[in-house]
């Protein structure tokens, strides 16, 4: 399979300019809220990169992206979130399984045989408040905490790859559920809770997605492990 490029073609066949060295990203998800917003930071900061064409569950394709591209780093912002919500995936568990699960850990195996770094955007939407983190005590989830809540089968497969994590070369960013961008995006999260009738008020980390790229110290090809890929402290839906 062929990549998919956007932005500016240098003269050495690369996208970006020189301003960030040698890197060069290739991204996962490019018609996804995360993915299409991974390019858009890597274009603002010079930063070499391509799209995959390949499918996640796809062995074969994968190898022949990485091929075509050769990155320095593998982004994954694919998966399936489902349309026009969770619930999709309720009904849809076998798409979801291949996309977030198999599709995400063979992602995960080809960059490990290439001791290529993978770091897969994920989702905060796998912990609630319990008996060792009550509502209002301000004691947060941290890396090494195990998934607790099991209430969608979207949460579900999104712990699964939790648990698998420590065993591949994959650095995990958790993305808050709430998530910040310009009020413009239909999927901000100020954007969202306006239109809905009833919002739940409730205590919740937030992610501001402009920061979205970590910094370049955290390119070293060793760096491995989970994020909680969130801002300080928390907001609520009714918090002034």
């Amino acid at each position: 399979m062929g990549l998919e490029s956007n932005g500016v073609v240098s003269a050495a066949g690369e996208q970006g300019g020189g301003a960030a060295g040698a890197l060069k990203f290739l991204i996962y998800g490019r018609t996804g809220w995360i993915g299409g917003l991974l390019g858009r930071l890597c274009g603002e900061r010079g930063i070499a990169f391509a799209y995959g064409a390949g499918r996640l569950e796809s062995r074969a394709q994968l190898e022949a992206d990485l091929d075509a591209c050769r990155p320095t780093h593998v982004f994954n912002a694919a998966g399936v979130t489902g349309r026009p919500n969770v619930d999709w995936c309720e009904r849809h568990r076998v798409e979801t399984v291949r996309a977030n699960v198999a599709g995400t850990l063979t992602l995960a195996d080809v960059c490990r045989d290439r001791r290529l770094l993978l770091v897969n955007f994920a989702t905060g939407c796998i912990f609630e408040y319990d008996d060792l983190h009550p509502l209002g005590s301000g004691l947060g989830f941290t890396e090494d905490d195990a998934p607790n809540f099991l209430g969608s089968f979207y949460s579900k497969t999104k712990a699964m790859v939790k648990s698998f994590s420590k065993t591949t070369r994959m650095s995990v960013l958790f993305a808050s559920g709430c998530n910040f961008i310009d009020l413009s995006n239909p999927r901000n999260f100020i954007t969202k809770i306006t239109r809905y009738e009833k919002v739940v008020n409730i205590q919740n980390s937030m992610t501001i997605l402009d920061e979205l790229l970590p910094s370049r110290s955290k390119w070293r090809s060793e760096t491995h492990g989970i994020w909680n890929f969130t801002n300080p402290a928390w907001s609520a839906t009714m918090r002034s």
